[in-house]
Formats: C-alpha cells, structure tokens, sequence
C-alpha cells in the first residue's frame, strides 16, 4: 500500500489499524475530494484522540457501484483547512470535530454547533435576513405534545419562508462517550435506545460490527429472522409516516386506517419477540428468540391482513386530488442538491438517488435476497410518501419469501473477544436511511473509539433546503415527510 493510497474495505469486514495510511492533511484533502468528485458519498468523518497527542482525522468514503468503502486519515493539531467549501456533505461533521474537540476546519462558511450546549449556543447567534417586511418565526425546543425537543427559526417574507434553520441537541446523552471501553453490560441498551424507533436497525448495525471484530459467523437462520424484524421496523414506521402526513393535511381517512395498522405491524414484532419495538431480539452471535414454524405461519397471515388494508388506506392518498396537490406542490429538493448533501434513505430515493445500502453495501440475508431499490424522480412530499409506499409493499412481499424458505440451524453462536488494534465499518439499511457504525478497538480488544451515524445526521439539511420558497404553513407536512430523529442525532 502506497503511502497516499486508501485503505479500502467492505461493509462488516474488519482491518488493521495499522494498515490505514496516515496522510499529510494535504494529500487527506485531495483524496477525500478526489473521492466526492466521482460521486462517491461520505459516509462518516470525525476524530479519534491520538496517542501521540493531537487528533487524527478519520474519513469513510463509500462507493455504492463497487461496495467499497475507503478509509483516509489524517493527524492534526488545532486547525486543518476545511473541506466544506468543496464538499458540502462535509458540513456538519466538520462542525461535530470542532464541537467536540475544538479543532477549527478553516474556511467553513459557518461552525454553528451540531447539538446545543450553553456555552456554544451563546456564542453562534442565528442567522438574519435583512429587508423591508423580512419577518423571523422561532418554533421550539419545546413543542405541543410529546414531540422531542428542537429549535427551528424560519426568515419569513410574508408567508414565504426565505430561510430554515435547524438547531437540535436539547437531550444530548453522550452515548459515544458512553461505548468508550466496552462492550460491557450496558452496551445493547444504549444501541437499542440509540433511536428508539430504529431499535432493530442500530441494533443490527452493532451485532454486525463486534461479530466481525470477533470472527463470529451468524447462522443462515439468525441472518434471515434478522432481516424480517428488520423488514417489520421499516412497515411499521413508513406506514405510520403516511398516516402522519395524512394528517397534517386533515385527510382523516388514511391518517386513521395507519395509526391502526401501523399498531399492526408493532404487534407483528411484538409476536416474534414480546417487545413491540424490537428489544431484545437482535443479539451479539445472533438472535435472543426462536420463531417456530407455528409462530412464522401467524405473522404470514397478518401480514396478510395488513397488506389487504394498507393497500386500502393508501391507494385513498393516489387517488384523491386534492391530497395530490398538497404533496406534489410541496417540498422539493432538487436532485443536485441531494447529491451535494449526501441524503441517504427516503429523501435520497425520492429524488430518484438509488442509494440503499440493502442494495450497495449487502450484509446478513440481504447478500442471497435483494429487493429491488424504490425511487420516484420528483423530490418533494408526494415522492417522499409514494417511497415508502413501494418500500411497504417490497418488505411485505419480502418477509413472506422469508417465512416460506426459512432455513434451519441454530439462532445464536458464541462470541469470541475482539480483534485487537483494529476497525470495523458496519452499514445497515434502518427505515429512515443508511445506519453506519464505526467501532475501533484498543489493543486490549476493547473500544477505543465508537462512532454511529444515525441517517438523520445526514438529513437534517435537505429539511432546509426544503423549505426554501415554501410557505410556513407547508413546514409540518415537510417535516413529517422527512420524519428524522432528535435522538438519533443528539448522540
């Protein structure tokens, strides 16, 4: 390996610390553009403390066509050039590293934090447009219901919206900080409770890793009952979401048929392992709970049921015009601009990105059974919902090859120690987009550094982008169509 050459490897396959080149931040640069230039998306950048002093920057560039994923770093002191003027999807891990560590990438257009503390709030004030009639709206963090907390302050003329801005971080738990050390006792609960909605994704993403680290090999069985909860997550929360957006416009209808079904389909997950959110069920070496032939033919039949009444619930959507105009008229986000953020997952699909890592970086049951990758060209709300709605289909009909072709074998294998001196890249497909984690071990094979990257960190901004020339009031619509996590983000 040359000493400006990536370290390149593939999802869930583990290497040596020692095999990722150091590179000047010069080379770093060129590299991670070079990279981003040919449509390759950044998949995770941040900082490890080095033992050296210092910081070193660590950069995981993904290429979807070849399923590689190349890894760059870099050390630096209290200040590197910063990556964002050229590579805009850079943006808010630059603004992570200088948040956490204080290491300012110089030339970003703007370092306001990533997650609110008192000390960086007062010192980022928000942004102003200036004009004649130029208005501002502030929104949260504390909102009616049980919605989590986050800010959002729109620049308003009128009733157009100008300008969005996102600030979130209000219940910042330092699970990273947390991971340091283990695996340990507490390490599933703070994966599974990572996003609480995407309990099976995370949950995936980190079985995956620390069974690579250790050469654990899951069962064909453990594999696929993997994916099928998997698969159930995403039914769950898709269906829901169309409801929400349902309900945002006032078409009650739908909005009521999903609040139900979406019960349905937690209920599903509830009968493979008594949690309806999935706790428990994924587990290092494979699964905590057998499904019986019996138990596999009563999920097949619900799964019935509920694609019989989904069906209904969403074809009242396409098929009503005025719920047409109000999801083709709002929302749009431009398909460059997609690709110069890095979306991932539904909003990515939407603006016709085929970007699935179910698809691009295959692991478990997903390597031997693909599904086909959802995607509509348009951009906005109505492409956003008509997604999920392929996707419900797909996973339904998916689950049920599951069940028929279930193979045999034991649910859970056990697990070794971990690799020492190593680092693992773990990608998993949740709901809302590409869940990627990053586990590097010390060399007593304990974590040296944990990184998770939940797909809103990634998303957030196209919400903004979004909003951009809409009126105010489109912004609820808007927002559920994204649906994107407070605490997946606030990590």
């Amino acid at each position: 390996m040359s000493s400006t050459s990536a370290c390149v490897t593939h999802n869930a396959v583990p290497v040596k610390w020692v095999d990722i080149s150091v590179l000047p931040i010069a080379d770093f640069r060129a590299a991670i553009l070079r990279e981003a230039s040919l449509g390759n998306r950044m998949a995770a950048l941040f900082g490890i403390p080095s033992k050296e002093g210092g910081l070193r920057l660590l950069g995981v560039m993904a290429n979807g066509g070849s399923s590689a994923l190349s890894l760059y770093s870099t050390p630096v002191k209290d200040r590197y050039p910063s990556l964002t003027p050229e590579c805009p999807q850079a943006q808010g891990f630059e603004r992570e590293i200088f948040e956490q560590w204080g290491v300012m990438p110089e030339g970003h257009p703007w370092l306001k934090p990533v997650r609110a503390t008192s000390s960086a709030t007062s010192a980022s004030p928000f942004f102003v447009v200036d004009g004649v009639e130029v208005h501002e709206v502030a929104v949260g963090p504390v909102h009616a219901g049980i919605i989590e907390p986050g800010h959002f302050r729109f620049q308003c003329h009128g009733e157009q919206v100008f300008h969005l801005e996102i600030s979130l971080g209000y219940q910042h738990r330092g699970i990273e900080r947390r991971l340091v050390g283990g695996p340990d006792r507490r390490t599933m609960h703070y994966m599974e409770t990572a996003a609480g909605d995407t309990t099976v994704g995370h949950a995936s993403a980190y079985c995956q890793a620390v069974e690579a680290l250790s050469g654990c090999n899951v069962s064909a069985r453990a594999q696929v009952l993997r994916a099928v909860a998997l698969e159930l997550e995403r039914l769950a929360n898709h269906t829901g979401d169309l409801g929400a957006m349902a309900g945002d416009i006032g078409f009650l209808p739908t909005s009521s048929f999903c609040g139900r079904i979406r019960g349905d389909f937690l209920n599903m997950t509830a009968l493979l392992c008594g949690s309806r959110f999935g706790r428990n069920l994924v587990q290092p070496g494979g699964l905590g709970f057998e499904a019986e032939p019996e138990r596999l033919e009563k999920l097949g039949a619900q799964l019935d049921r509920a694609l019989k009444d989904v069906t209904v619930a969403c074809n009242l959507l396409w098929n009503t015009t005025t719920v047409r105009a109000r999801f083709e008229n709002t929302g749009t986000l431009k398909n460059q601009d997609c690709l110069d953020l890095g979306l991932v997952g539904v909003a990515a699909r939407a603006c016709g990105v085929e970007r699935d890592v179910r698809h691009e970086f295959s692991g478990g049951a997903y390597r031997f059974f693909q599904l086909p990758v959802s995607t509509f060209n348009s951009g906005n709300v109505f492409g956003r919902a008509y997604v999920r709605w392929m996707e419900i289909q797909r996973s339904i009909a998916f689950i049920k090859d599951m069940i028929r072709t279930m193979p045999g074998g034991e649910i859970r294998q056990p697990m070794d120690e971990l690799a020492a001196g190593s680092l693992v890249v773990s990608m998993v497909e949740g709901w809302r987009g590409e869940i990627c984690h990053v586990a590097t071990t010390d060399d007593a094979g304990r974590f040296r550094h944990y990184k998770v990257i939940d797909p809103s960190f990634h998303n957030w901004m196209g919400l903004a982008y979004a909003m951009r020339d809409q009126q105010i009031s489109d912004f609820p619509l808007c927002n559920k169509s994204f649906n994107l996590s407070y605490c997946g983000h606030d990590l």
